[in-house]
């Protein structure tokens, strides 16, 4: 009984961190009417930056420093994961809906599997290839309506944000490798600083737009910053310290749930049948991609890491299994 209530609070951190990941979407599209998505990231990432750095400096149990090799691993996994995975994404839910953007990010974990199965070579089992072409036919679903009802614009949104699942599954590759001997904050307060320095250099881009956003659209950056790019991932965390790996990241699948019920419920978007078929056939595809060996597995061992490396980590223990940005992934901001 004892053990119930640190648990019951580990699912609710995970949930939490699929519903601030999944509303990113719904909230970067209102954003963008006023700002330039290279200046969202920019923004949003280097006020999570600060907010990390001043976290870091008063953690009384912080680790030692990584070492350089470590460290630039970790500023290139940042690179990946931030700058480059969230232009694809910005860029894309500009171009096409944020229902598409839930529902496409859904196949990100399935993605991070079949990079890591090319690296590692690692054997498959049938339910996860299964798995892989259900997930698959998903996101064709997904991609030929946003082709048919929004045009050429919305389907090039829509391969954007599946490219930027390829740069998370390159983020959780060398978020695996460069995150040991180090904690949660110090691993994304690197991978942060990083990705903000990206994103600074690319809105460049964007100057001659640049103009002071209103004050609703500052509460959102602001929202962007906390809830989902600090507050998503040390939540995540949280509940991925107490609870299996592949626990946490089944209940990351809720993350294209919440995602299209935030797209209908802040920007009004339509749901189309082709769209909601395709989603459940994603989750679907995800379930089955994530089956374990065993019904139950142990908590992991060890320090909380980072959602992309304790994905990486999880494939290690029973198979190719990745994680969101962003969720999402990921999530997976989500």
């Amino acid at each position: 009984m004892r053990d119930r209530g640190p648990a019951m609070w580990a699912v609710c951190a995970v949930m939490a961190a699929a519903l601030f990941w999944s509303s990113s979407y719904a909230v970067t599209k209102q954003v963008l009417e006023d700002v330039g998505p290279l200046s969202i990231g920019a923004i949003r990432f280097t006020l999570a930056a600060l907010l990390l750095g001043v976290m870091v400096r008063l953690s009384r149990h912080r680790p030692a420093r990584p070492d350089p090799r470590q460290r630039w691993q970790l500023y290139l996994s940042g690179f990946l994961g931030i700058t480059a995975y969230f232009i694809l994404e910005n860029v894309g839910v500009d171009l096409s809906t944020a229902s598409d953007a839930s529902l496409i990010v859904a196949t990100y974990p399935l993605m991070t599997m079949l990079v890591e199965l090319v690296v590692f070579r690692t054997r498959m089992p049938l339910v996860r290839v299964t798995g892989v072409l259900l997930a698959t036919v998903g996101a064709s679903l997904v991609v030929r309506n946003g082709a048919e009802v929004g045009g050429s614009s919305r389907w090039l949104g829509d391969i954007l944000l599946l490219l930027g699942g390829l740069a998370w599954a390159g983020y959780n590759l060398l978020g695996k490798r460069a995150s040991a001997g180090q904690d949660a904050v110090s691993v994304t307060y690197y991978q942060t600083l990083a990705g903000a320095a990206g994103f600074l250099l690319a809105s460049l881009l964007e100057s001659d737009d640049w103009r002071m956003p209103g004050a609703t659209t500052s509460s959102l950056l602001v929202y962007l910053a906390v809830a989902c790019s600090v507050g998503g991932f040390l939540l995540y965390n949280y509940g991925l310290h107490r609870m299996a790996s592949s626990v946490a990241v089944n209940i990351l699948n809720l993350v294209p749930v919440f995602g299209v019920i935030g797209a209908v419920v802040i920007n009004g978007e339509s749901v189309r049948l082709a769209q909601v078929t395709g989603g459940v056939i994603i989750i679907v595809g995800v379930a089955l991609g994530m089956i374990e060996r065993g019904a139950t597995a142990k908590p992991d061992a060890g320090g909380s890491e980072p959602s992309g490396t304790a994905t990486a980590r999880t494939a290690a223990e029973v198979g190719p299994v990745p994680d969101e940005p962003k969720r999402l992934h990921r999530p997976r901001m989500r």
